[in-house]
């Protein structure tokens, strides 16, 4: 697998438009990546190239609502699971309910920020490690099912896992710290508990800030 790296705050400007339509990630265009050796750069950029145009069709038909073109995108048995909630879809039918019932309209709030720390390419697959930042003013079936909006400000680490089979995406496994993130909305005290709140997410941008448990970097 080939490795990019890079930090940098994506302020997303189409959120406020696409409210009400389809989307789950907005990963913006890879820089070239490093050559790792005894590897030819033409090699390693093909396939970067290749594997963005094959999310960004997928990713365009999601923006634009077109949920017909969203899963010609996809193979003919796909899945997409939210892992810390479960709320997913399995094969097309399955993955066009989540999209209609769960996505529309509720992907993330208008001050959405994207901050990608990492990206992942292989032919198999895409791995995005990012910080999504939000106001939680709408409720978010995926993310908080059952839970209305707090008005409290949330910034949180994910892993986006995109399976890429025969030119098309064949799953989106999508993780993050989902205690982390009750604690920034007031639903669970964290005292004497294992998790941090923001803190993770800080740590994740600065190694060397220290732990709230031990004190060390």
């Amino acid at each position: 697998m080939m490795h990019l790296k890079r930090r940098g705050l994506i302020k997303t400007c189409v959120f406020a438009a696409a409210a009400s339509v389809v989307g789950i990630f907005y990963f913006p265009r890879a820089r070239k990546a490093p050559t790792p050796k005894g590897e030819p750069s033409m090699t390693d950029q093909k396939l970067i190239e290749s594997i963005d145009a094959i999310f960004g069709k997928h990713m365009e038909a999601e923006l634009a609502g077109d949920l017909d073109k969203t899963l010609a995108t996809m193979t003919d048995n796909p899945h997409l699971v939210n892992v810390p909630t479960m709320v997913g879809g399995q094969g097309a039918e399955g993955v066009r309910t989540f999209y209609a019932k769960r996505l529309i309209g509720q992907f993330f709030p208008p001050d959405v920020q994207f901050e990608t720390i990492s990206r992942t390419y292989s032919p198999q697959r895409l791995i995005d490690e990012l910080i999504i930042s939000f106001t939680h003013t709408i409720e978010m079936d995926h993310l908080l099912p059952g839970v209305k909006p707090t008005g409290k400000f949330v910034e949180v680490a994910f892993v986006v896992i995109v399976g890429i089979e025969d030119g098309k995406v064949s799953y989106e496994h999508i993780h993050w710290d989902q205690a982390n993130v009750l604690v920034q909305i007031g639903l669970l005290d964290p005292t004497g508990l294992p998790v941090t709140g923001a803190g993770a997410a800080a740590k994740l941008r600065d190694p060397s800030i220290p732990d709230p448990f031990f004190n060390e970097s």
